[in-house]
């Protein structure tokens, strides 16, 4: 191999452990600054992200659940959506009883309605939705838009989050006005500015 391209392959290679390190460290950088502005805690943030992988992983080793069903779970504060679709009322009570049993979940919002699990296109309408939402909400003023939850399910925009009154309001009304929205549900838990 000649030197030139063992320098080459050298540099390649540093440059890209060198960019591995910055995606990470950004990356990192990132979800801390995204926790430092949370009005959650530290520990209730950890706490949300482990009740929605538990509740992952439960409806996974469960094969009628993860073959039959399409149930998402969104936790914020303890305070979990369950929305999707399960074919029978018996499914979807089990996969509420799974949710219902994983520590420190403090409530329960039961979205999940009896029907066959939704299409491809309809969870592609749902994503781009969310989207949709979440950038209006980004660019409305009076509105912290990563105090905000945005889950969509069938056309339903369900918003979740620690929110003032006011916070609240403008985020339902600016939800409202997005394309493709067919209906608000409000899960917001009131935040007192101090």
């Amino acid at each position: 191999m000649s030197s030139q391209l063992l320098k080459a392959l050298t540099i390649v290679l540093l440059c890209s452990l060198i960019s591995g390190c910055a995606a990470v460290a950004v990356g990192g950088a990132a979800t801390g600054a995204a926790v430092a502005y949370d009005r959650r805690t530290t520990g209730t943030v950890m706490e949300d992200q482990a009740i929605e992988v538990k509740a992952s992983r439960a409806f996974n080793a469960d094969t009628e659940l993860s073959d039959d069903a399409h149930i998402n779970v969104t936790s914020y504060n303890t305070k979990v959506l369950m929305a999707g679709e399960a074919p029978t009322e018996e499914l979807r009570d089990r996969a509420i009883e799974i949710v219902r049993n994983i520590p420190k979940v403090s409530r329960v919002y039961n979205e999940v309605i009896i029907a066959s699990p939704s299409s491809f296109m309809s969870r592609s309408s749902d994503s781009m939705i969310t989207t949709k939402v979440k950038a209006a909400l980004f660019g409305e003023a009076g509105i912290e838009s990563t105090h905000v939850k945005v889950v969509t399910e069938r056309g339903i925009v369900y918003l979740m989050g620690l929110l003032t009154a006011e916070e609240g309001e403008r985020a339902v009304e600016r939800t409202r006005r997005v394309g493709g929205v067919q209906k608000v549900v409000k899960l917001f838990e009131t935040y007192e500015d101090s």
